[in-house]
C-alpha cells in the first residue's frame, strides 16, 4: 500500500518525511538543551516522526525484517513521549519521561539513516556490504554514544525548567 504512488515517489515522499522529522528533532533536542519548549517545531518534530513509522509499514511486504520490530518500538516509544507532552504536560516525572523518549525516537531515526546510508551511498557500502563489518558498527555506536549524552544532557537541563500548560 504505497498511497497509489509508484514505489520511487512513495521512497522519495518517505524519504523527506524521515528527513523532515530528523531535522526537526534537531531542533527540538537542542531546544530541550536550553530549556526551551520550542511547541511548533515539537509538533512537527512528533508528526513527521510519527509519519516516518507509519509509511515505513507501506511498503511492499517481503517477510519479517527487523524493520518492523525497530518500527513498532519507534511508535510506541513515540505514543509515551505524546501523551507525556500533552496529556500530561509534561508535569512531574511526565518532563523526564517526555525527553527520554523523545530523543529515543530521533535515535531510532537516526539509527535507520545511517543503516540507509549503509546500503545506499556507494563508498559506505563497499566498506560494510553486509552491515556488520567495523565502519558500520563504529558509526553505529558513534551515534549510540552521542544519543545517550544528549539524552542525558536534555533531562538534566530541560528539568531545571518550571513545567507549564499549553
Amino acid at each position: 500500500m504505497t498511497l497509489e504512488l509508484s514505489l520511487s515517489a512513495f521512497t522519495l515522499l518517505h524519504v523527506i518525511i524521515s528527513l523532515a522529522g530528523i531535522g526537526s528533532g534537531f531542533i527540538v533536542v537542542l531546544g530541550l538543551l536550553n530549556s526551551k519548549r520550542l511547541n511548533g517545531w515539537t509538533a512537527i518534530f512528533l508528526t513527521t516522526t510519527v509519519l516516518t513509522s507509519v509509511t515505513g509499514f507501506m511498503f511492499p511486504f517481503e517477510g519479517f525484517k527487523p524493520s518492523y520490530v525497530l518500527g513498532v518500538l519507534s511508535l510506541l516509544v513515540l505514543a509515551v513521549a505524546i501523551y507525556s507532552r500533552y496529556s500530561r504536560h509534561m508535569a512531574g516525572s511526565w518532563r523526564s519521561t517526555y525527553v527520554i523518549t523523545a530523543t529515543f525516537a530521533l535515535y531510532f531515526n537516526c539509527f535507520v539513516a545511517i543503516v540507509q546510508a549503509f546500503l545506499k551511498v556507494p563508498a559506505l557500502h563497499a566498506l560494510a556490504p553486509n552491515g556488520n563489518e567495523p565502519p558500520f558498527v563504529v558509526a553505529q555506536m558513534l551515534l549510540l554514544a552521542l544519543f545517550v549524552w544528549l539524552t542525558y544532557r536534555a533531562t538534566k537541563q530541560f528539568r531545571a525548567a518550571p513545567a507549564q500548560i499549553t
